[in-house]
């Protein structure tokens, strides 16, 4: 493939996240976004790494019909405690339920990538997990951040890229973006693989 042809490949994130939109931006490349229509439910016996994986490239792979040319990125993230799947609450009730399990625990966010050629039909996938430790909040103090914060779009409540980061006391990983949604050292990778640099 020709050097222009790739400097003038579309490159579209399906997302309907605006946190990963923002993060994408940071690496400064042209990029469109897109709503891709997934069923997020969590297969049967999944775990929750596979999950991720699944669901990031179900993402890429259902803006192909539109965008047939693109490099298409996908990504999704589930969290995991104790081996059970922890999604996006919703609703207060859930968060709340959530963030009581939650607290004084160890959590692990599996963040995944997808990025699929619309030309090639080659797809990368990557998956990246971040470790969080909880600090050990109060009811009250739950209360406050979701009234707050209200993360309700946010896998298990915690919006860390904002007041989230209350309720951790550390966290394990290799790229502090993949705990908000878009693993930017490994897309960086995965472009480059497809004959892009972003630097």
């Amino acid at each position: 493939m020709s050097k222009e042809l790739i400097l003038n490949r579309k490159i579209l994130l399906a997302s309907t996240s605006p946190f990963r939109r923002e993060l994408l931006s940071r690496l400064r490349i042209p990029f469109e976004v897109t709503a891709p229509l997934v069923d997020e439910t969590a297969l049967a016996g999944e775990l929750a790494p596979k999950t991720a994986i699944r669901l990031a490239e179900a993402k890429a792979k259902a803006a192909l019909k539109d965008f047939p040319d693109a490099l298409i990125i996908g990504s999704d993230q589930v969290a995991e405690l104790a081996g059970e799947h922890i999604g996006k609450p919703g609703a207060h009730e859930k968060a709340v339920e959530q963030l009581r399990r939650m607290r004084g625990k160890c959590v692990v966010f599996h963040t995944a990538l997808a990025l699929l050629d619309g030309l090639s039909g080659r797809i990368q996938t990557r998956i990246v997990p971040t470790t969080v430790h909880f600090r050990n909040i109060s009811d009250a103090q739950i209360e406050t951040y979701l009234r707050r914060e209200q993360p309700y779009n946010c896998a298990g409540s915690a919006k860390s890229e904002g007041l989230g980061i209350a309720l951790i006391a550390s966290i394990e990983g290799s790229d502090p973006n993949a705990l908000i949604g878009l693993p930017l050292i490994e897309l960086i990778s995965m472009l480059k693989n497809e004959g892009i640099e972003v630097i």
